[in-house]
């Protein structure tokens, strides 16, 4: 195998393993349901489809076309922000209150009385 490869394969997989674990990261620390949503689903779909890249590089170095990982990666791309959208819809329809603060000009003023 050639060495531009591995390390374009080594370089795929590291960049992949950054986003998995900034996106695991943000899904433990982050407050509320919304925005633990926001940072799996962002992330993880770069870090899949890091890693999926670098195994359709492994694959076409051997010879194969890579059918299956491309598949595999138009798959998640596809079902990641479907997903993510319905659960947030879920959320609205049950009235799942966000802990986010809203910024000054969209707080409403409350009238004396």
């Amino acid at each position: 195998m050639p060495v531009l490869i591995e390390w374009l394969v080594a370089a795929l997989l590291l960049v992949a393993s950054f986003f998995l674990l900034v996106g695991a990261i943000g899904l433990v620390r982050l407050p509320d349901f919304f925005m633990r949503l926001h940072a799996p689903t962002k992330a993880s779909t770069l870090g899949v489809g890091g890693v999926l890249l670098a195994s359709m590089l492994l694959s076409w170095q051997a010879g194969r076309p890579g059918v299956a990982e491309l598949l595999i990666t138009l798959f998640v791309f596809v079902t990641a922000p479907v997903s993510a959208n319905l659960l947030a819809q879920a959320a609205l329809h049950l009235k799942l209150r966000s802990r986010a603060p809203l910024p000054p000009d969209v707080v409403p003023e409350r009238s004396p009385k």
